[in-house]
Order: structure tokens, then sequence, then C-alpha cells
């Protein structure tokens, strides 16, 4: 009744395990919720012909040096995947993952599959910003990873408005690159947070430097260097070229890598580097 009943033409998936260091501990999980759950999705929205599906992806899939990166990198490469098969009706490439069998019968087709990369959101769960704003309430200290530590940063109104944006000009496989500005310290947004409640920073409320959490870097990059950027009509909204690679191998491949992450094996990360080639681990 339901399949009859809920049909979207539009779908944003944004689902995912983002906590880095956490994933970095749990790898076969992040696989299996990031991943797979992209597949599927993506695979429901095929199946009943919505007419777009936009994967809300992040900076940190570009040569990524952490498990919640390359998940979402492998997310991108689901979304292409998914649009060759779209576009040609080659039904038959794609996989069964997971637990149940996916029925590629009375397939509607027709679904543009596209991607969305950007930063941080200010204001979102796991926002910074709450973070140090409680810390700073309760007299500190404020806790910063390395002095160093640089990302980028839009609103929620603003990324909200580039995803809608970004939804409407597809027209199948793009990775849309929002342009977020220039980066910003993370130890100069903690310095300013501080005075602005007041204190004097290292005076009244202590900064302590924790160092960088696993899997964490020290900047991220918004696109890969082979990708290349095209104009869209709106100047905040580039699309990167997509990097080429052979859908069935990577179909072949995701199979591979989605019953290693079942039997959470512990050759989890060398399997996902012959799967995405840009991962290289921090500590390797």
């Amino acid at each position: 009744i339901r399949d009859r009943e809920y049909r979207p033409e539009v779908v944003f998936h944004a689902a995912a395990h983002k906590h880095v260091p956490l994933m970095e501990g749990s790898p076969n999980e992040a696989i299996k919720n990031n991943v797979l759950g992209t597949y599927k999705t993506a695979f429901a929205a095929l199946k009943y012909g919505a007419r777009r599906f936009v994967l809300i992806s992040t900076d940190k899939a570009v040569n990524p040096t952490n498990i919640m990166g390359a998940s979402k990198r492998l997310c991108e490469m689901v979304v292409q995947a998914m649009d060759r098969v779209s576009c040609t009706g080659e039904y038959g490439l794609l996989p069964e993952l997971g637990r149940g069998e996916e029925s590629h019968s009375d397939m509607q087709g027709g679904t543009r599959f596209v991607a969305v990369r950007f930063g941080n959101v200010l204001g979102s769960n796991g926002s910074v910003v709450p973070l140090f704003k409680r810390q700073i309430e309760t007299g500190g200290p404020v806790t910063v990873t390395h002095p160093d530590i640089i990302r980028y940063f839009m609103t929620i109104p603003e990324a909200v408005s580039l995803v809608l944006q970004a939804g409407y000009y597809a027209k199948g496989g793009e990775i849309f690159i929002l342009d977020m500005g220039e980066p910003v310290k993370i130890d100069t947004m903690a310095r300013n947070m501080i005075r602005l409640s007041g204190y004097e920073p290292d005076v009244d409320i202590k900064i302590v430097y924790s160092g960088l959490r696993p899997g964490e870097k020290l900047y991220e990059e918004k696109l890969m260097a082979e990708e290349g950027l095209r104009k869209t009509q709106n100047d905040l909204i580039h699309i990167g070229c997509p990097i080429p690679f052979d859908i069935e191998v990577f179909l072949g491949q995701l199979e591979n890598l989605m019953e290693t992450a079942y039997k959470n094996k512990d050759n989890i990360r060398e399997v996902l580097k012959e799967v995405v080639s840009t991962y290289h681990p921090a500590d390797q």
C-alpha cells in the first residue's frame, strides 16, 4: 500500500554517521550505515521513479584520511553509478546488497542522481560553536584540537538554499561544490567568541589544545586536483568534473566491501583503499 501512497519527486539524502573519531573506531558500522544506507535509499528512488536524488556530501570526501570521509566519497560514487544505470536502464548491473533482496522488477527509472559537497554548518548538530558557547558559560577551558586547524563554514539558511538550487540545476551525475568563502581558523573563532562574551582569552578563560583526534585533518579540501570546476548560474555553486571510473567494476567492488563490513572483518581499510583510490589513512 505504501508503495502506491508515497511517491516523492525529490529525495534529499542527508542521513549518515558523521562523527570522525567514532567512525575510526567502528569502520564496519560506518560503511554499513553510510554506504549501504545510501545505496538502498538511491535504489528505492530509482525503483519508484523519483525525479531527483540529492546526496548531501562533505569536503571530507576529498582525499580522505579518515573512514567517515572515505565512506562519503563512496556515497558519491554510488550516486554516480546509479545515475549511469538510470540513464542506460542497465538495472541488471545493480547488486543485491545487505540482508534481503532488492527487486529489479518494475523499475521506473528516470531519476537524476547528484551530490552536493560542502563543509561545516554553523548551528547544526555537532557544530563547534554550541560547544564553545557551553564551555565559555561554565568558565572554560575552551578546547581546540590544534592551534592551526582550519575549517569552512556556512549558516543553515545558506546551506539549505544552495542545496535546493543545486538540486534544481541537476542534469544527472554531477558533484556540486558550494563556495564557502575563506576557511576559518578554529583557534581564532574560539578567541573571538570568548571576547564577545566579555572575557579575555587565556586570562579569564583558558584555551586548551587537546590534539588532533583519530582521522582528523588540519584542513579540508573542496575538490580533488583531477576534478576541475565548471560554473553554474549561481556564483556560489560550482560543478566538479567527475573522475571517470568503471561502473561495473565499482559495483562488484562494492559487493565485496559490503560482505567485508557485514562480517566485521579487520581488513576493512585495505578493502576500502582498493575501491577509493584517494583514501590514505592518516596513520599510514
